[in-house]
């Protein structure tokens, strides 16, 4: 069953919706206060979820510590994807940047030893031509 799709295609939304309002963010405002403004975005979901679990998030001190962790990538993702969307081509920022999977990936079949199938290889391969040729 493919319970995780609904949520996926939910995900792909809000991405792409968070893509096109961050360039129209940072036409108006610089990238620093684009980033402080849309972390108070994540506060207020990250309000309403702890809402919605009665306010008891779990309490595992590692699962705490890489969630933390998560956060730091994310921010420092969010800045600097703000200073590159203020300084180029949203067209072509968002889709270096929506190419993060890549290092996901990497990360993954070297520390956690995931397997990664030959249609896999074939998708990681169209996906670094495609960088390149929307780079250019």
């Amino acid at each position: 069953m493919m319970n995780w799709l609904p949520a996926a295609i939910i995900s792909l939304l809000a991405f792409g919706l968070w893509g096109f309002f961050s360039k129209l963010a940072v036409v108006h405002i610089d990238a620093k206060s684009a980033l402080i403004f849309q972390t108070l975005g994540v506060v207020i979901t990250g309000i309403i979820t702890l809402s919605m679990i009665h306010f008891k998030p779990a309490t595992d001190s590692r699962g705490i510590f890489l969630a933390l962790l998560t956060g730091l990538a994310y921010g420092f993702g969010c800045l600097f994807y703000f200073v590159a969307a203020s300084r180029g081509k949203i067209i072509t920022v968002v889709t270096l940047t929506a190419l993060y999977p890549l290092i996901t990936i990497l990360l993954s079949l070297f520390l956690l030893q995931e397997g990664v199938s030959l249609k896999q290889w074939s998708g990681i391969c169209l996906a670094i031509v495609a960088i390149l040729l929307m780079s250019v």
